[in-house]
């Protein structure tokens, strides 16, 4: 047996089909609601830009954030999993 089959296996992701669209869906309406209510606001064109651009940056910041901290974590439950299999080696003799 191999030792890091065990370490290697895929982990299963626990969000459904249904779940995954929801937030897709949710994402999308909250951005054109508030992208729509910048439109409508009695205020001068360089201000809408403005609030635009910065809800934008927002979103953008925001995907970043998100996805540095997910990298971060599947990293961590990689060294883990090595380090797991070490200690395995270690404890048969090998």
């Amino acid at each position: 047996m191999n030792v890091f089959e065990n370490s290697v296996t895929a982990v299963p992701t626990t969000q459904s089909g249904g779940w995954i669209m929801f937030t897709y869906v949710s994402f999308a309406t909250s951005l054109i609601m508030v992208l729509g209510g910048i439109m409508v606001m009695p205020i001068d064109l360089w201000i809408r830009g403005y609030l635009g651009i910065g809800v934008l940056m927002v979103v953008q910041a925001s995907i970043t954030l998100s996805k540095t901290l997910r990298d971060a974590a599947e990293s961590a439950r990689l060294v883990n999993r090595v380090e797991t299999a070490r200690t395995e080696k270690i404890l048969m003799g090998s």
